[in-house]
């Protein structure tokens, strides 16, 4: 794979799963504040983790393709 297309495969995963975790963060954080659920705290937290950590590991497979490691 060329590394436009290993670019586009990772931008296409990140997107994904930041999407997924960003909609996970917003109906856990409207189910624990509406509805008292304090374990949806946890959910929120861990959805903005996994989002966070999509996003870095685009921007280190950026940084690995362009120095070749």
């Amino acid at each position: 794979m060329s590394d436009i297309e290993t670019a586009k495969r990772r931008l296409m995963i990140m997107l994904g799963v930041s999407g997924f975790s960003a909609l996970l963060a917003i109906a856990a954080i409207v189910g624990a504040l509406k509805f008292h659920q304090d374990w949806l705290l946890a959910v929120f937290a861990g959805a903005l983790v996994v989002g966070f950590g999509a996003q870095i590991w685009f921007i280190v497979g950026f940084g690995r393709a362009k120095t070749g490691v």
